[in-house]
């Protein structure tokens, strides 16, 4: 059995810097044809200027390492409580960026410039709002009395709701969606709201980071949940509903930083995306919607057109083995284990 789709895109990818960066850029230039990068670098990309010069950076490193030139990266700016609304309005104008990521001050991998209280940046929001610009949130909160697994329905209930009823027109994208709450949150929005969905929190739940033992390499933020929530991620992936779309959330770490006493947040899934979601939509008897998720609703959400090249995706009889380690320095980065067989392969 063989399908052919549109070209897919990652609307959420997290490629770092330097080294890392030339590292793993190849493995989304070889099957996406855009992606939206994140910029929570060190120091994060807040101005347009900054955007300009990562992109730049993204650029040589696809030369440097014979990658895809054809791959586009789409640019971002990091929300902090300094940002101008000017400078975003017009980098956003200028094409140079086309979102803006609300991190929460703490919530993640190089989060710590980020937002402490919603109202410090309403009149940012304001004016992307009014302007039309696109806002990213990593959609959990951060207090230390919640609990890590009730952060992202609690962050639908105090800040999104709240921020929603405030400025209807903003157009907010809420990130690897991970919980029942957020899918329905989203299914019951009529307008200005989407929500992008990951790889692995479509395959994994928490038994497969907990049980038998810790493995740091399925640990991720937001934290996988429960099995009832894995199965509400992928009904809404393999629904067809335009409102849901891929993006990978894929995010390097070398091995020593995930198996340390305090390991890093992130998964590791863009080499093997394409055939991990064709074995999760067969699954579902979806297939036919894999196009939609991969490929058309998130293009579509942001105002593009689709790619216009194509990807083949092949059943096989033989198991498609996991991606081999990645070098980076001294060490490597793990690519992830879809815990299950897969039987597809990307010719």
């Amino acid at each position: 059995m063989q399908i052919t789709l549109t070209q897919p895109d990652d609307w959420h990818l997290h490629l770092r810097d330097g080294e890392m960066l030339k590292a793993v850029v190849g493995s989304t230039a070889e099957h996406f044809g855009r992606a939206l990068i994140m910029p929570n670098l060190v120091p994060p990309v807040v101005t347009g200027n900054d955007a300009l010069d990562y992109k730049k950076r993204i650029e040589q490193a696809i030369k440097d390492t014979g990658a895809n030139p054809a791959f586009k990266p789409l640019m971002t700016l990091y929300l902090t409580e300094t940002t101008q609304a000017d400078d975003v309005v017009e980098a956003a104008k200028a094409g140079i960026i086309i979102a803006v990521k609300l991190y929460p001050a703490g919530a993640t991998t190089n989060s710590a410039s980020g937002v402490t209280d919603i109202k410090n940046v309403m009149p940012v929001l304001s004016a992307m709002a009014e302007h039309g610009v696109v806002l990213c949130v990593h959609g959990e909160v951060t207090a230390g009395d919640i609990d890590i697994f009730d952060r992202e329905a609690r962050f639908i209930e105090t800040v999104l709701e709240p921020l929603r009823s405030e400025l209807p027109e903003l157009r907010i994208v809420m990130e690897h969606v991970t919980t029942k709450d957020g899918v329905d949150y989203v299914k019951s929005a009529s307008k200005n709201l989407a929500a992008t969905l990951t790889t692995h929190h479509l395959m994994i739940n928490r038994n497969h980071l907990l049980v038998g033992g810790i493995r740091p390499h399925y640990y991720c933020l937001p934290i996988a949940k429960r099995e009832v929530h894995r199965q509400a991620l992928v009904s809404a992936a393999c629904s067809g509903d335009e409102r849901y779309f891929l993006g990978t959330d894929s995010a390097p770490h070398t091995r020593s930083s995930k198996e340390s006493e305090c390991g890093c947040a992130g998964v590791f899934n863009a080499a093997n995306t394409m055939v991990c979601l064709a074995s999760v939509f067969e699954e579902a008897d979806a297939l036919d919607h894999l196009e939609a998720f991969a490929s058309l609703n998130g293009p579509k959400w942001y105002g593009l057109e689709p790619n216009s090249g194509t990807i083949t995706l092949q059943k096989t009889s033989m198991k498609t083995p996991i991606p081999e380690r990645i070098p980076v320095e001294d060490d490597w980065v793990i690519p992830f284990d879809p815990a299950r067989d897969i039987y597809w392969q990307v010719l």
